[in-house]
């Protein structure tokens, strides 16, 4: 059953609950089913009305965004790092969507909807940014409709031709299904190759916050022990904390870094280090990089969280150690 057949049997549904959940934060092709919609609009054989697909696409967007915007305002990093959790580094996640913000400001929201991942980090990005909501709402409006007015206008423009696309991978069967599999093996290929490279840093040694924190108790008062905060500079934000006493190692710029740390770089100091992203993904690679300088390390594992959780000592983050995002005020 291709896409008009679902269209042409749950219309008007298919696209609010698509339009919906994709502003939401789910991954859903809006842009081809807004192309289907508008041309089974044209075709008059799937029982839809642009003048009803419009607004309804709009509205049901919208309500997506306003729900997200109002979830970045008052959960803040927490709602970010959620949808970005699935990613390798989810402070690169965030912060490669909050740079469109620093560069374009509030006006990135007229054309967020075009660009993949920056469509769903848009609203609670603004959110968590304090942009006043009338602000947001007026932008994010043009910006969604503008975007679903481009993709229905070409899908009711084009619509024969769409039409024979359609029926022309109908026919085609099998060989679709092969180009499909074939995709699927090369990106699960590329996941294996990243397994094999990510390899070097299974050698890296670890120790658990709750070990890291006993033998901090019982060390030698002569000996030097550096704890390094290597999450990315960016992450901070006011009130955020860090372990007692830990320093930084911005890992954005390894290499200017390193040459502070040169003074800790004895055989008798141990430098532990610790991040806040999944599988401690950071923390494992600035370790990898850091014995390439013979310096020694070990990763904390589970980073802040295991030391919270571990009952470790924290601190706030100094205001000289932040830097802010802007501020919509």
């Amino acid at each position: 059953m291709g896409l008009m057949d679902v269209l042409a049997q749950h219309g008007y549904a298919v696209v609010a609950i698509t339009l919906f959940l994709a502003a939401a934060g789910l991954p859903l092709p809006t842009s081809l089913v807004l192309l289907a919609a508008g041309a089974g609009a044209h075709q008059g054989n799937a029982g839809l009305d642009l003048g009803v697909l419009l607004p309804l696409a709009i509205g049901c967007a919208l309500s997506g965004d306003i729900l997200l915007f109002f979830g970045g305002r008052y959960t803040g990093w927490w709602l970010l790092a959620g949808m970005c959790r699935l990613s390798m580094n989810p402070e690169g996640c965030i912060f490669s969507s909050s740079a469109y913000f620093y560069r374009r400001g509030a006006k990135t929201l007229l054309f967020s909807k075009w660009i993949p991942g920056l469509s769903s980090m848009a609203a609670p990005l603004a959110g968590s940014l304090n942009m006043r909501y009338w602000r947001f709402l007026r932008l994010d409006a043009v910006g969604v409709t503008l975007y679903a007015t481009a993709w229905l206008g070409i899908g009711y423009t084009f619509s024969r031709f769409l039409g024979r696309i359609e029926s022309w991978l109908q026919t085609l069967g099998h060989a679709v299904l092969i180009l499909i599999l074939l995709l699927v093996g090369l990106y699960a290929a590329s996941v294996v190759v990243f397994w094999i490279k990510a390899r070097k840093y299974n050698k890296i040694q670890k120790i658990s916050a709750e070990e890291l924190r006993q033998r901090l108790e019982m060390r030698d008062p002569s000996k030097l022990v550096v704890i390094a905060d290597v999450r990315s500079h960016n992450y901070y934000d006011p009130g955020m904390q860090r372990i007692k006493n830990s320093i930084r190692v911005e890992p954005a710029r390894l290499k200017e870094e390193l040459e502070a740390l040169r003074e800790f770089m004895a055989p008798e100091c141990e430098i532990y280090l610790y991040c806040s992203c999944i599988r401690d993904t950071t923390s494992k690679r600035v370790a990898h990089m850091l014995e390439q300088e013979n310096c020694r390390t070990v990763v904390i594992e589970g980073g802040l969280k295991a030391w919270i959780s571990a009952g470790g000592e924290l601190e706030l983050v100094p205001a000289a150690d932040i830097q802010h995002l802007p501020r919509f005020e």
